[in-house]
């Protein structure tokens, strides 16, 4: 299984060859220069905070495909861009101020829409709801869209990050395992991925940034771990280990990463 660690800094491409990063295109979009990736990474839209904030999304399709081509023609190495997705946390529906349906419908006509303006760049579609019902119904309007969720390199489940180690999302994410989708979980922790990480193509997540808050800075530079390459790719370590444990690898991870870090 391949984990995605999540990066608040940009620059992080240019010094961790080893690791998949998950960065956000709110960290990216207003740079004026970018940096050149020596590792793949992955593009999280940002959507979660972008809803949360304004209780709709402000960036339209055009101007999000604009750059997201930038990133993959100036940093590199993109493996993937999520969608401008809508997500279903009842404290996010009470801010935009719609259903779960409309969220999901929202989001299967981003997908189609930015598969048409950029066919070229890999959009992953995404599976929206809290119930699995939700999420079924989520999957048959990607369907009747003409999208076959069978067929793609790789399928989001969202709105699982802040409820990541509940059963209910467990059953979720083995009933679409079952169903031999590729499944990318976003957000998905420690205790999440003890659950289901075999149901999980890949993950990601950067819950090390939370602990870190609570670390006192391992330097004269900065008063707490929450943003610490070190403290992060020995978070990260961490979850080799417990992927290994469960007969697992984290694709693509050093074995000692911090070896790696100057």
């Amino acid at each position: 299984m391949k984990f995605f660690l999540g990066a608040h800094q940009p620059i992080w491409l240019t010094r961790v060859p080893d690791i998949p990063l998950l960065v956000s295109h709110r960290r990216l979009g207003h740079r004026r220069t970018l940096p050149s990736a020596i590792t793949e990474w992955a593009l999280d839209s940002g959507g979660f905070t972008e809803l949360q904030l304004h209780g709709r999304w402000e960036t339209n399709e055009k101007d999000y495909v604009r750059a997201v081509r930038r990133y993959a023609d100036e940093i590199g190495n993109l493996t993937w861009a999520a969608p401008q997705d809508w997500m279903c946390e009842p404290h996010i529906l009470k801010r935009t101020g719609l259903t779960v349906r409309e969220h999901q419908r929202r989001t299967v006509i981003n997908l189609v829409r930015l598969r048409d303006l950029a066919p070229e760049l890999a959009w992953v579609p995404t599976l929206q709801g809290w119930t699995l019902s939700d999420y079924q119904r989520c999957a048959d309007l990607y369907d009747r869209a003409g999208i076959d969720l069978a067929i793609e390199p790789l399928v989001g489940i969202g709105t699982v990050c802040r409820r990541q180690s509940s059963a209910d999302v467990e059953r979720i994410m083995r009933a679409f395992a079952a169903r031999n989708l590729n499944l990318h979980g976003f957000g998905i922790k420690i205790t999440g991925l003890n659950r289901y990480a075999e149901a999980l193509c890949s993950s990601d997540s950067m819950s090390w940034s939370r602990r870190g808050r609570y670390v006192p800075g391992c330097g004269p530079s900065h008063r707490t771990e929450s943003n610490c390459l070190r403290f992060a790719l020995s978070w990260y370590r961490q979850i080799q280990t417990r992927l290994g444990s469960a007969g697992l690898t984290a694709e693509g991870v050093h074995p000692d990463p911090l070896a790696r870090v100057a």
